[in-house]
């Protein structure tokens, strides 16, 4: 059935007499042409995407979601998540009168898993029902993106500290993607990558790689907390391999599991916030199995023109071709497409470096900014926020902007249990027992996440038993 024919079709089932055909239905039947053309690629597009706003937010069309995954196996340990119709939680009585169904974004995310799958799946089927407990109640949709990377470290730090509890050893990386609406939010553990080919060819990196061999700031903090760093000895003295954290061996500096290691590895993620122009942009998100076989640069520059599940199957088959297949190889790609568009064009060769600052302009890193603020030039691609401390006093922030409030007056910033006055420790206190700890200053801590926070900052040993 061709679009003018679904069109038609559509007028004669809604009975109206004047012909005239809301706009929504025009992009949602196309869509469904589309997807009947292409059956290899998905499309996500709602009706109530198109041309609503919330109360007290402007009225913007929201972009069209395409995505493909492709991925082959050598260890059975990666897995990915794919949600596009995410609820997010009622803005308020005035605003929930505005929509006939509840506002969503989509999530998707790839976990590298390690020593095992467990780590993998729990992270998989828990981290986002842990990010949404820790968000507060009644926010309209810029103080819920304003809320968001708090939430996200909340949410990375309980998912952790409840699989540790199961006694199993195995570990994953985390990289995690939020979509809602043009705004981007990406928050990563380990060595999987997120970048953004943006329209005009720049490519950006959203995460941060936490490789023990490539980064020195983590380093000089894994040791700084009591770990040990270096390469595997063998017999006769030689070292070899990328360099390791001891006890556990493990090359990377922070992940989600991983209970045989020293709490030095710690789950809390890097975060980076971005909002995309109305011209949209491809993200690739994919485990090390293709970041060990291509650059950034050319796993956007292979895939540029194919639709979203050609594209995902492209950058696998060329990081097999380049390296061949030595690890768990996944590749997840999202197109965030203008609305009135139904294919992403192939964004033009990136002619000089300097392009790139043209297009990725650096707003602030104060997440207490407005996230309202305009661009002020098409094409270009405002970053919100960016944050990779490894300190949760400094990653959890100060309470007084509104914090959820618990029927208990006071509530823990990660796990989200009650606490009476008496038992929450501010995330600021120096420790448990110094006379300088304002314990009235929120966020609040139980003793078993502040007990896991002082260990991850090497204030106590972690008296984590290495098998």
């Amino acid at each position: 059935m061709s679009s003018s024919a679904a069109v038609q079709q559509h007028r004669h089932h809604s009975g109206g007499g004047s012909g005239i055909v809301p706009l929504a239905a025009l992009i949602k039947e196309e869509a469904r042409t589309e997807r009947r053309a292409n059956t290899g690629s998905r499309i996500c597009v709602r009706e109530e995407d198109v041309g609503r706003g919330e109360v007290g937010e402007a009225v913007t069309r929201r972009p069209l979601l395409r995505y493909g995954c492709a991925a082959q196996s050598k260890k059975g340990e990666d897995f990915f998540l794919l949600k596009t119709d995410c609820a997010r939680p009622s803005t308020s009585s005035a605003s929930s009168s505005t929509y006939s169904h509840a506002p969503t974004f989509a999530v998707f995310a790839v976990l590298d898993g390690h020593n095992g799958i467990a780590a993998a799946i729990y992270t998989r089927d828990n981290l986002l029902n842990h990010v949404l407990s820790a968000m507060p109640q009644g926010l309209l949709r810029d103080e819920w993106l304003h809320a968001l990377p708090r939430a996200l470290v909340a949410g990375f730090v309980k998912t952790d500290k409840e699989f540790q509890t199961k006694g199993q050893a195995s570990g994953t990386t985390a990289t995690f993607v939020i979509i809602d609406g043009w705004t981007i939010t990406v928050a990563s553990v380990g060595d999987s990558r997120c970048i953004l080919d943006s329209e005009g060819g720049a490519v950006s990196l959203l995460t941060v790689d936490h490789r023990l061999e490539e980064n020195v700031e983590e380093r000089e903090r894994v040791t700084a907390s009591g770990g040990e760093v270096g390469r595997l000895s063998v017999v006769g003295g030689a070292e070899i391999g990328p360099l390791r954290c001891w006890p556990g061996g493990l090359c990377l500096s922070r992940s989600i599991g991983d209970i045989d290691v020293g709490e030095f590895i710690v789950p809390v993620p890097y975060v980076k916030q971005v909002k995309l122009s109305n011209t949209g942009g491809r993200l690739i998100i994919a485990s090390d199995g293709i970041w060990d076989a291509l650059s950034s640069e050319a796993a956007a520059k292979c895939c540029r023109g194919l639709p979203a599940e050609l594209a995902a199957k492209q950058v696998v088959k060329e990081a097999l071709r380049i390296r061949g297949l030595k690890d768990d190889t996944t590749c997840v790609i999202v197109d965030v497409i203008p609305p009135d568009q139904t294919i992403r064009p192939p964004s033009p060769p990136k002619k000089m470096n300097k392009l790139k600052s043209l297009i990725f302009r650096r707003k602030v890193k104060d997440p207490s900014n407005k996230l309202t603020k305009q661009l002020s030039a098409v094409g270009m691609v405002e970053e919100i926020f960016e944050e990779g401390s490894a300190m949760l006093s400094e990653r959890l922030g100060n309470d007084s902007s509104g914090g959820r409030i618990s029927a208990s007056l006071f509530t823990c910033a990660i796990c989200q249990v009650d606490l009476e006055p008496t038992e929450g420790i501010s995330v600021d206190a120096c420790s448990l027992f110094s006379s300088s700890s304002k314990a009235w200053e929120g966020p609040f801590l139980c003793c078993d996440c502040r007990d896991k926070k002082d260990a991850m900052e090497g204030k106590r040993p972690s008296g984590v038993k290495v098998l």
